[in-house]
Parts: structure tokens; sequence; C-alpha cells
């Protein structure tokens, strides 16, 4: 065979690839996800009824900035772990920052607090349904993500699939904060994180089974 019909050969009925077809797909599944846990937070819990007064508080925009952080972080790692081959680089420590930040800012509103109110700043009044209300409100979120990353190539399945669920997870927190009362640095800290981080171990789990391709 010439190499002229080799070629013609090779560019029989090739299609034009659609143009940045990673972050076009988690575009589609982020606003899925977040459309989802919207619909979601407002028919089974609501918003906060003060929420109109707690936007002026420093730490309900610390709340948003804490999640937000960490679903840009777990963003950029789903989006890398998508590519065939490509590691994490310096994206863990963009996932760690904002708990960093989170658990220092904890401790100091803990040092400086009388002994009796250290459990209500850990505790607060919702710790008991604030991790399952979260991870619930992720489940959109984790579906169309799953369904982006098995459209692409990823090829670390369990690492993959804790990334899309870290990101469900913080998307579902992200929407979560709107019904939330609580606004202590250590319940964000401990609760908020239980709540992330139950969707990225199921994502991990379901990774090498979900993702194959």
């Amino acid at each position: 065979m010439k190499t002229d019909e080799l070629v013609l050969l090779l560019a029989t009925g090739v299609e034009p690839v659609e143009p940045h077809p990673v972050g076009r797909r988690h575009a589609v599944a982020v606003g899925v996800g977040l459309l989802g846990a919207g619909a979601l937070m407002l028919i089974l819990l609501g918003l906060r009824p003060d929420l109109a007064e707690a936007v002026r508080r420093p730490m309900f925009w610390i709340k948003l900035a804490f999640v937000a952080g960490l679903a840009w972080a777990s963003l950029l790692a789903a989006m890398r772990l998508s590519r065939p081959g490509m590691g994490l680089a310096w994206v863990p420590a963009a996932l760690a920052a904002p708990a960093l930040a989170i658990w220092i800012l904890g401790a100091f509103v803990l040092a400086g607090a009388a002994p009796a109110e250290r459990p209500g700043s850990v505790f607060g009044t919702t710790w008991t349904s604030c991790p399952w209300l979260i991870a619930l409100l992720s489940v959109p979120a984790f579906v169309a993500l799953f369904w982006a990353m098995r459209g692409l190539a990823p090829t670390q399945l369990p690492l993959s699939g804790a990334a899309a669920g870290l990101l469900a997870g913080s998307l579902g927190a992200l929407v979560y904060c709107l019904h939330c009362p609580e606004l202590a640095a250590p319940f964000l800290g401990t609760w908020y994180l239980l709540g992330m981080l139950i969707p990225a171990l199921i994502g991990g789990l379901l990774g090498p089974r979900l993702l194959r391709w």
C-alpha cells in the first residue's frame, strides 16, 4: 500500500473532535448538580428564614469561601484525572488549603471561648443531620459528574471517583449553606467536611466499577 492510500484510508470517516471536551462536560455536570441540589434543598429543607440577616455576617461568607474553595480544587482534580495519565501535580495542596484554613480559624475560636461554650462551637444544634443532608444534596451532582467522567478517559479510577465524589459533596454543601444556620468554624471544619467526604468515599469505592472504559 502506498503512503497516499494509507493516509486516505486512515482519514476516511474521521469526524471533527469536540473542542475542550473535559471542560465542557464538567461544566454541564456542575450546572446540573447545582440545579438539582438547589431543587432538593428548596423542596426538602427550604431556605433559612433569616438568610437576609445572615448574609451580613462575615462568617457566612467565610463558610461559603471554605466550601467554594474545596469545590474549585476538587473540580481541578476531577478535570485533570479525566485525562489519561494526567497527575494531580499541585492540586492536593489546593485541596488541603481550605481545610487547613478553617481548622486554624476553628482553633482560634475554641482557644478564645469559655470551656462551657466549646462543645456548642463544635456540635452546634444540627451535627447529627448536617453530614447526611450534605451527602443527600450531593446526589444530583454525583450522578452528573460520573456521567461526565465516564465519557472521557480517566485511568486512575478510584482516585477519579473520589475526586468526582468530593466535588459533588462540595456542590451539595455549597447549596446547603443557604439552609444551614451553623456558622461556627469548628462546626464547619468537622461536620461540613465530613458531609463532603461521604460522597468522596463512595465515589472512590464506585470509581473502578462505574468509570471503567
